[in-house]
């Protein structure tokens, strides 16, 4: 059973025959019976019987009118969603942890405002789960660390992050030489990736990485003496432990961290243009 099956049923239903029915579709009335034979068979029914020269529609079919107009209505709404310019439906959006906690909380109340028909599902991760995501169709876009160079996808500046290393009040890790341990989110984080390559070159050496899912928990466990942490300067600024680790400035291209949004390259969706064109016009400055 499909779409154009009960298309034809529900005609043949309205104009009461088959030869009305062909003329009103611009089929052949052969087309018109066999298609409606074809769905008897389907459903395992008789929808029409004949009397005299006249089709007479069995209880089955009236069943079933109910459905067909249903399913037939929401086809059609379907249809005009898809093709709709105006932003309605689902938006799978995906951000870092930082973005979804500092930057995204008025961005997302203004385009709630704007746009009611959108069903917003946001969620958060690292930047390499995120991209993947993106790529396979999961996410509709999301905000990761830039820059993104793979050609699939298309990407859009929206604000500069500003880096800081963190550790325990007093601590000098850059100066003292000893080993340290590291309080990263896993390894598909982008800020993590840079802050360990930036270690090594600079010859500060990393005994071990504590995973941890949260600033706040990195934050903690840094004022604590346990390790080091790198934690963007927006959400530092807004934590209550904020005062209770050391900061330590970082080269201008580790702690420079360009947030972008992204989205599959040549991919029509009314919902991520609004939402792109409200990040533009919102987008943060450098802190």
């Amino acid at each position: 059973m499909d779409l154009s099956d009960l298309l034809i049923f529900q005609t043949v239903l309205q104009e009461g025959g088959i030869t009305a029915a062909a003329r009103r579709l611009n089929r052949v009335q052969s087309n018109v019976t066999t298609r409606i034979r074809q769905l008897e068979d389907s459903l395992g029914v008789s929808l029409f019987e004949r009397s005299g020269k006249r089709l007479q529609a069995t209880p089955a079919a009236h069943v079933l009118q109910g459905y067909a107009s249903q399913l037939l209505s929401l086809a059609q709404e379907a249809r005009e969603a898809v093709a709709s310019d105006l932003p309605q439906g689902m938006l799978r959006l995906g951000a870092m942890e930082n973005t979804a906690a500092v930057r995204l909380p008025p961005v997302l109340a203004e385009f709630h405002q704007r746009y009611p028909a959108v069903q917003l599902e946001l969620r958060t991760g690292a930047t390499a789960p995120l991209i993947a995501d993106v790529l396979s169709g999961r996410l509709d876009c999301a905000l990761v660390c830039g820059p993104v160079s793979d050609e699939r996808l298309h990407s859009m500046p929206f604000c500069r992050e500003i880096l800081l290393l963190i550790s325990a009040l007093g601590h000098q890790p850059l100066r003292d030489g000893r080993a340290h341990t590291l309080l990263a989110f896993d390894s598909g984080c982008a800020y993590r990736q840079r802050l360990e390559q930036w270690l090594h070159y600079s010859g500060c050496a990393v005994d071990r990485i504590v995973e941890l899912d949260s600033y706040h928990a990195m934050i903690s466990c840094a004022a604590s003496g346990m390790g080091l942490a790198l934690v963007p300067q927006a959400l530092l600024a807004c934590t209550p432990a904020a005062g209770s680790v050391a900061r330590h400035a970082l080269p201008e291209h580790i702690a420079h961290a360009d947030t972008v949004l992204i989205r599959r390259r040549g991919q029509r969706h009314a919902a991520i243009d609004a939402f792109a064109g409200l990040l533009s016009a919102t987008a943060c400055p450098s802190d």
